[in-house]
């Protein structure tokens, strides 16, 4: 487990679905299954900006907590790329979480502008 952490190298698309299809025959996920769910996690918010740290770690919890509740749905007969399916799950994760621990007052305005440039292949900023 620990190339996963050496130099430059991340993970490849391949060893995370093998690990994936693993963890859904076991039916249930094996540890290394868990860190590399938690890298890609990590990776992945390191590309937004949040107001404050409390609130990033807030929406980076909703989200791994939308990974790890949802891991089992991941079809291997839709496609093979676990990366896009997981990635898309953390996002939607971290926007429930912001919605949910930011408030509205009244206005349509959003009072959170979070960056997500790196997370969606330079689409631009996203208001929630």
């Amino acid at each position: 487990m620990s190339e996963l952490n050496k130099g430059k190298y991340y993970m490849s698309n391949k060893d995370f679905y093998s690990e994936i299809i693993f963890s859904k025959g076991k039916g249930r996920l094996t540890p290394r299954a868990k860190i590399m769910i938690e890298l890609l996690a990590k990776r992945t918010i390191k590309k937004m900006r949040y107001k404050d740290n409390d609130l990033r770690n807030d929406c980076y919890q909703s989200g791994l907590l939308d990974m790890f509740d949802n891991w089992m749905d991941f079809n291997e007969e839709k496609g093979d790329n676990a990366f896009a399916y997981f990635t898309e799950i953390f996002k939607r994760g971290l926007a429930k979480g912001l919605l949910q621990f930011t408030k509205f007052k009244g206005s349509t305005d959003p009072i959170v502008v979070v960056s997500i440039d790196g997370a969606n292949e330079g689409q631009g900023m996203h208001n929630f």
